[in-house]
């Protein structure tokens, strides 16, 4: 059995990031189910970089290359309410982008002295005297690897976060989203909220002649809602004709401190696997990105306690987020959402435009 300093599974952006920010002094391991083959796993995610996430790519002095942005730039939000009828424009400063691409180029960034083990899933995972021991599935082999520290970077679903916290309650999402030929007559991008088939939200956005369109709904008959709401959105003018490929995964949505869990015992959560997603977006790049930076300069500064350092140093991280806890009920309250929207606050005052 071979032997690492460090494994890190998955190589979502957290993952990523972290693999290329570690000191090339520790002997690193990293294991992803997603690869460059069309059959790979995709996230369904919108594939809108926000300006926090902006940011953190920034940071990091990181420019992102054209292959990875896709058309149309669209620089307002359209929020539908089939609640209420009301719709409302919003300008959003996001980047249209290649989520899947997005995150290969990140894993590319990872130095060759990382090993990467890319289509291959972790099945299991055990504590050994001071050492992890990680099983992963390489074209139906099964190899075993030890690791002085083990690093959580793999979603919502989170191996290590259920073997470190097997009692742990959080909230937890289906996310749905199907591809099509675009056949609206423009292209945009869209909020929906229909309190009938979600408490969260759904997204629909132009991509190079496709059309996505997804959500987050609760796990019970969460296929159900998807399918139900895609009937109401084409009573409101949306067009999907038949769907050329579907994306399904778990999400988190943190709603309270506790919600938060950064691991113990040389076991780290970063990204989504810690919880550190917008409880009121969704959105995760730009927390997955800040916390693998945080955690690399605690390793790699060969502190004696590296967990306490871990959990204080994202401390503004979980409060930032738990923040965004109060404006939630200004969002998915429906007789809230509806006196705001009502009231026009911060919205486009031009001509709204139709499907």
């Amino acid at each position: 059995m071979r032997e690492y300093d460090i494994a890190i599974i998955g190589l979502g952006p957290a993952g990523s990031i972290l693999a290329s920010l570690l000191s090339d002094t520790f002997s690193v391991i990293a294991i992803d189910k997603k690869s460059d083959s069309p059959a790979s796993f995709h996230k369904p995610c919108g594939g809108l970089l926000s300006p926090d996430a902006q940011k953190e790519i920034a940071l990091l002095g990181l420019n992102l290359p054209k292959d990875i942005l896709v058309d149309p730039q669209i620089f307002s939000v359209r929020t539908l309410d089939l609640d209420s009828g009301l719709c409302r424009s919003y300008q959003r400063m996001y980047l249209n982008m290649d989520r899947h691409r997005f995150d290969l180029w990140l894993a590319s960034l990872i130095p060759p002295g990382v090993t990467v083990e890319t289509g291959c899933e972790v099945t299991e995972l055990r504590r050994t005297g001071e050492k992890y021991v990680l099983t992963y599935k390489k074209e139906r082999q099964s190899i075993a690897v030890g690791a002085s520290f083990v690093v959580g970077a793999d979603g919502a679903n989170s191996l290590l976060y259920r073997f470190l916290y097997p009692n742990g309650k959080d909230r937890r999402y289906v996310s749905i989203q199907q591809w099509f030929t675009d056949r609206n007559p423009q292209p945009f991008y869209s909020c929906v909220f229909d309190s009938e088939n979600t408490d969260c939200y759904s997204w629909a956005v132009s991509k190079n002649g496709k059309f996505i369109f997804g959500g987050a709904y609760p796990y019970r008959n969460s296929r159900k809602r998807f399918e139900k709401q895609k009937e109401k959105l084409q009573k409101s003018g949306f067009s999907f004709g038949e769907p050329e490929k579907t994306e399904a995964c778990l999400v988190r949505r943190p709603n309270s401190l506790r919600h938060f869990r950064f691991g113990k015992d040389y076991a780290f959560l970063i990204g989504e696997a810690a919880g550190l997603v917008s409880p009121s977006s969704l959105e995760g790049i730009s927390s997955a990105v800040k916390s693998a930076r945080i955690l690399a300069e605690i390793l790699n500064s060969g502190c004696k306690n590296p967990n306490r350092r871990y959990g204080l140093a994202v401390f503004g991280l979980r409060v930032k987020l738990w923040l965004k806890l109060l404006k939630c009920p200004f969002i998915f309250n429906r007789f809230l959402r509806k006196w705001v929207m009502k009231s026009g606050l911060k919205s486009l005052k031009g001509k709204n435009l139709t499907l």
